[in-house]
């Protein structure tokens, strides 16, 4: 009898009621020869279903890890580690949030994630051994836009803000610091290319593992869907990819989306707002840690004010105030993106500004290319510097209205025949002539207004041609070298081309390889193996003092001898090429890499082995698309394979193909895809 109760209660974990029921017989997965899911279904409802069920047999771990932190329950999982974004999801109040806002969304669109969390609930069901933590389960709609709401704060820099408060250092609140990474868009039209063609480039810069890498599908279904891209694990729907009519990709942009309130307190409980005392809200935030494997819950006392989350450390109470915390239907708006035929639908479709950030590159059939800032931008009043912390004692602060589309900017298939963004400025989106003028849009906005090396390159390298081929489109974007001089938008470096070698006799051979050196991060490149440990070597000193980057020829020659001491010490050699030190690393295949910081074809890094350091970070879904008489024409690769588990055979088996800047070729014909499907199935 207690067996049978068991049973009964695994079962009933997975069990929820939903609007619709969905049949499998409606949902075949075909799998090409990489693996990847080419997902035919009768609705979107379905369509969703085949994609949770495929992206599970493919990596449900990572599925799994992505709700219970949007849930607060990732410490269950992991223990302390989980902490810090379990109480971040209470923090900013997501139940509630989410609860309040649910009616907002799309009926349209609660039927497709819906037919998502029916999926990944089966796929539960019928593997309990893989499930992590029962008390996810059953996965919900609502469960899900909780974890979009965490990522989407998360992508305004609002986990930065919390942070600062929590290390006692708002009086420097710049998010900048992780601008090291990025991506690159590209979109070039009929006038500047050959032969009638428009080019799309999809080139994110993302981690290559974890719940924000890229999982590439292609969708359709009898419901006018038909989309070739990637998207995150549990999202239900491309993120950035090329349907049969158009494209889009993102970059992370910066402009002002989240700003810090100090509160002027009148007691522990109470703060002053105007002419009235208003009473803090306080909540008590619950995590676990592991003590010999038994889980332990703690809990954090927190706060809530007119402005939003509220914190309390050293110096006072502060509240964090930012668009996203506002907004739930990002999902929504990036579902109705995939379903566009044309540019005025894809354009009235951002009208619903739903998604908080990101830069948006465009290209279609038609020539239309375009590029805008896009974000939820608040109107905030010019009294006030809003990039330091504002008094959060008046309404005058208290902002609620934002800028609509149209008043962001924002370049519409210039005559230039060419848009690019490299997680720069937007006034520097193409050509000179025609970019964005700044002093058209309120300061307060804060957008960026700098370059940096890759946006550099790029200008450069497009206004090398007189035209563009296909060939040269791909050629821009495989680019791997560095302009002359150094472009960082967070240091200064070129004082190392001014430091002459024979003054520098311990470092002297170094010195020689990095100002000898090409620029170019080739694998075989001793100069840029030499220029790549300087460069990570640095991370001691501009993590010390961010306003003063500006390094002087003191701390780069310290710098080298700190590499030469790496190099002796795990190369034998001050000869060190970048292949042998940079590795592409998945399981047990290990391979030398391209690229390096802040090139177009960028890589990031961390220490890995015998000195040795293994990608983490950069080049990870790459897509051409072309628009042409022919149809739309897509190319893609991601950087390892469509699976996450170590005995499929496409774990790994693109690594090689991305290593030589190789592609596969991808295909919206329904009739090609079945006869060259080496699986096809439907969904359980």
């Amino acid at each position: 009898m207690k067996k049978l109760v068991l049973i009964l209660s695994a079962i009933c974990i997975f069990n929820t009621t939903f609007s619709q029921k969905i049949d499998v017989k409606n949902i075949e997965i075909l799998r090409d020869s990489y693996g990847v899911p080419h997902i035919y279904a009768k609705t979107d409802a379905e369509l969703a279903y085949g994609l949770a069920w495929a992206h599970s047999e493919d990596d449900f771990k990572t599925i799994q890890e992505a709700y219970l932190a949007g849930n607060g329950l990732l410490s269950k999982y992991i223990g302390l580690r989980g902490a810090p974004a379990d109480f971040l999801t209470q923090l900013i109040r997501s139940d509630y949030v989410v609860d309040s806002l649910y009616n907002t969304i799309d009926k349209n669109f609660i039927k497709v994630i819906e037919g998502y969390a029916q999926g990944i609930n089966k796929f539960a069901e019928l593997n309990p051994d893989q499930v992590l933590v029962k008390k996810l389960f059953p996965i919900t709609p609502k469960k899900m836009v909780k974890y979009s709401f965490l990522q989407l704060f998360i992508s305004s820099e609002g986990d930065k803000a919390i942070r600062s408060i929590f290390e006692n250092n708002v009086t420097n609140i710049s998010f900048l610091d992780d601008n090291k990474l990025g991506s690159n868009l590209f979109a070039f039209s009929t006038s500047i290319t050959k032969n009638g063609e428009t080019y799309l480039g999809i080139n994110t810069h993302q981690p290559l593992d974890g719940p924000t890498s890229w999982y590439e599908a292609h969708l359709v279904s009898e419901e006018g869907t038909n989309i070739i891209g990637a998207t995150f694990a549990g999202a239900p729907c491309i993120l950035t990819g090329t349907n049969e009519n158009l494209g889009w990709t993102h970059t992370v942009n910066y402009p002002d989306k989240t700003d810090i309130f100090q509160l002027e307190m009148v007691d522990r409980k109470n703060y002053r707002f105007d002419n009235q005392i208003l009473k803090l809200k306080t909540y008590k935030a619950k995590a676990y840690i592991k003590i010999l494997g038994i889980p332990i819950r703690v809990k954090k006392k927190y706060y809530e004010s007119i402005y939003g989350p509220t914190l309390k450390n050293k110096n006072g109470f502060y509240s964090v105030r930012t668009a996203s915390l506002f907004h739930i239907r990002g999902l929504e708006q990036w579902w109705k993106m995939n379903k566009a035929k044309n540019f005025t639908e894809f354009y009235d479709i951002l009208k619903m500004n739903q998604i908080p950030g990101y830069n948006i590159g465009y290209a279609d059939k038609n020539d239309t290319i375009f590029y805008i800032s896009n974000g939820i931008i608040p109107i905030r009043s010019d009294a006030y510097n809003w990039k330091t912390i504002v008094p959060g004692n008046t309404k005058k602060t208290l902002w609620n209205k934002y800028y609509n589309t149209e008043e962001l900017p924002q370049v519409i298939s210039p005559k230039s025949g060419y848009v690019y963004n490299a997680n720069h400025s937007p006034f520097k989106s193409t050509s000179i002539e025609e970019n964005p003028e700044p002093n058209d849009f309120a300061k307060n906005m804060n957008f960026e207004l700098y370059d940096n090396n890759r946006s550099k390159r790029i200008f450069e390298l497009i206004n090398s041609y007189q035209s563009i081929n296909y060939n040269d489109f791909k050629k821009i974007k495989y680019d791997h070298t560095f302009p002359t001089p150094f472009h960082y938008n967070f240091m200064d470096v070129n004082k190392i081309m001014d430091m002459s070698p024979e003054d520098y006799p311990e470092i002297k051979d170094l010195l020689t390889q990095i100002q000898e050196w090409d620029r170019k991060t080739n694998i075989e490149s001793i100069g840029a193996g030499t220029y790549a440990m300087f460069y990570y070597s640095l991370d001691k000193y501009y993590r010390k003092n961010y306003i003063n980057r500006n390094f002087g020829k003191d701390i780069i020659a310290q710098a080298l001898k700190d590499v030469k001491e790496r190099m002796i010490k795990y190369f034998k050699t001050t000869k060190v090429k970048l292949g042998d030190y940079q590795k592409l690393v998945r399981g047990n295949k290990e391979i030398p890499i391209w690229g390096m910081p802040d090139v177009i074809t960028a890589m990031n890094a961390n220490n890995y082995k015998k000195g040795k350091i293994r990608v983490t970070h950069g080049e990870s879904y790459i897509q051409f698309a072309k628009f042409s008489k022919k149809g739309t024409e897509i190319e893609s690769i991601i950087s390892y394979g469509s699976s996450d588990h170590e005995n499929s055979e496409h774990y790994s088996d693109q690594m090689n193909i991305y290593k030589n800047f190789g592609t596969k070729k991808m295909s919206f014909d329904k009739d090609s895809n079945y006869k060259n499907a080496k699986k096809i199935y439907n969904p359980r």
